[in-house]
């Protein structure tokens, strides 16, 4: 297995790993979920660089690297709606799985026709948003974890950064919305209803 494929494949590992330390309440439980979420993160940017640059690409990482974004977004999102009071609910995770799974078909509809769904700006917009929107909200809990929360200036602060982290959810659903429809509209073509 090359590297690409060993930091896709660390990718998913970390992904339970990191919904423990979200969950399990220890000493610095958030933090450590926060420096775990970065890792899984930069393996993503990592993988793909890396197999391009050396011409690693391997039909496992072409199948594994988009999955293992998704369970790593999904499960982030997921545990935030859970753990937090952003305005992460059944609404944003419903509408961000829904594009994640209509694309992911579309890619395998494509496939079969010898089309290659590659990534667009609205998908790399959508993705980068999100990634950033989870980290935000991953690090103010965290500030939150380690300075504490009681006093009336952190109350303040928090009121702030839910109202700061919960624009950044709804952009980033409202990106997922956009490249959703641009990957439909550019190949719906390859979709045969009859």
């Amino acid at each position: 297995m090359n590297l690409p494929n060993k930091l896709t494949l660390l990718r998913i590992i970390l992904v339970p790993v990191f919904m423990v330390c979200m969950y399990v309440n220890f000493p610095l439980h958030v933090t450590l979920g926060l420096l775990i979420f970065a890792i899984a993160s930069i393996t993503d940017a990592l993988d793909g660089k890396i197999a391009r640059k050396y011409h690693l690409i391997t039909t496992f990482g072409k199948f594994a690297d988009p999955l293992a974004d998704k369970i790593l977004v999904l499960a982030a999102l997921a545990v935030l709606a859970d753990v937090s009071q952003f305005a992460i609910n059944g609404i944003v995770i419903t509408i961000i799985a829904t594009r994640e799974f209509t694309v992911s078909g579309l890619r395998l509809v494509t496939a079969e026709k010898g089309v290659v769904v590659s990534a667009g700006i609205w998908g790399k917009l959508k993705t980068a948003f999100t990634m950033i929107a989870i980290s935000v909200m991953l690090l103010w809990l965290t500030i939150l974890e380690i300075f504490g929360n009681s006093a009336d200036s952190w109350r303040n602060a928090d009121a702030i950064m839910q109202i700061i982290c919960n624009v950044l959810v709804w952009i980033s659903v409202i990106l997922t919305l956009i490249s959703g429809c641009v990957y439909l509209k550019s190949y719906w073509k390859y979709i045969d209803m009859k």
